[in-house]
């Protein structure tokens, strides 16, 4: 279980690590209106270069702070829970998370929050400003996170590794979630049987199990379903659409799952095996009957 524990240290130093650049990001992709633009930020001398990656700053103290995202160096530490911090502003801001202040009040609704920056994301609710373009598709956001990880769709970078088994990811969150799967936690329980599941969407699919709920409807029968998929797999029944095709002999199939049962009779593989007499069958629904034959 170390490489887990391995996989969730980097996951969140990661997290730190790209917060700690984002005002780097920003620059790229904020769309920034050219008359209105204050033009003196752009007279100030970039006279320090960091070595390692040849960036500029204007301050010797924007260096300083900018050289520790390479040496990982964190010398501000809160007192109240002991995380560190690579800048004092970060921790001042940190701060406010046990203290409970929250300076920063929107003038519209009321609503107050720890930093400058949040408030001036809520705002953008308000106005319906979306300042964040998308180079590749023009898409707008509201903020830079969600178009940070937009971007990823284009590029295809995912820089969220899991220590565990390699698998890379493009969300911070889709990598804790995938972690889950190694170490078996199960934080969505059902309240109805108890049930636990890795993902919140899984629940709430279980959640139509008991409440009968079918929001998907086939516009050609009005046949209703719980699940997306298995509306799409119904929708084949009408256009006779059968994309699932072996490779051994073309025969096609309009389920994955049918496919896959198929291939066994070309390779003899039978996994589902009798807990009782060691009896292997092909295929899950042969073992249910066998079963039968036990209690019986």
């Amino acid at each position: 279980m170390g490489s887990i524990a391995e996989a969730m240290q980097y996951a969140n130093e990661k997290s730190d690590k790209l917060g700690e650049s984002s005002t780097y990001i920003d620059q790229q992709y904020k769309v920034v209106d050219s008359e209105n633009c204050d033009n003196k930020s752009s007279k100030v001398k970039k006279q320090h270069r960091c070595e390692k990656c040849s960036k500029q700053f204007g301050r010797l103290g924007h260096l300083k702070a900018h050289m520790r995202t390479h040496t990982g160096e964190k010398p501000y530490r809160c007192e109240e829970c002991n995380r560190r911090f690579s800048r004092q502003s970060h921790l001042k801001t940190h701060m406010r998370t046990h203290t409970g202040e929250r300076p920063y009040i929107c003038e519209k609704c009321r609503r107050q929050f720890i930093q400058l920056s949040q408030l001036r994301e809520h705002v953008r609710t308000h106005t319906g400003e979306k300042p964040y373009l998308c180079k590749y598709c023009l898409k707008r956001f509201r903020q830079l996170s969600p178009l940070k990880v937009h971007m990823r769709t284009h590029t295809g970078e995912k820089p969220y590794k899991c220590e565990a088994c390699s698998r890379k990811f493009g969300e911070l969150e889709r990598l804790k979630k995938h972690i889950w799967s190694h170490t078996g936690e199960k934080p969505y329980k059902c309240d109805e049987c108890s049930k636990q599941f890795s993902q919140q969407s899984h629940l709430k699919m279980h959640m139509r199990t008991h409440t009968g709920e079918k929001p998907h409807i086939c516009e050609q029968c009005n046949k209703q379903f719980s699940q997306l998929v298995n509306l799409r797999t119904h929708m084949r029944t009408h256009t006779s659409d059968k994309p699932y095709r072996c490779e051994t002999c073309d025969k096609c199939f309009r389920q994955l799952a049918h496919l896959k049962d198929h291939i066994r009779t070309h390779t003899g593989e039978r996994p589902y095996i009798c807990e009782k007499c060691n009896k292997c069958f092909r295929r899950s629904a042969h073992l249910k009957k066998h079963a039968r034959t036990h209690t019986s």
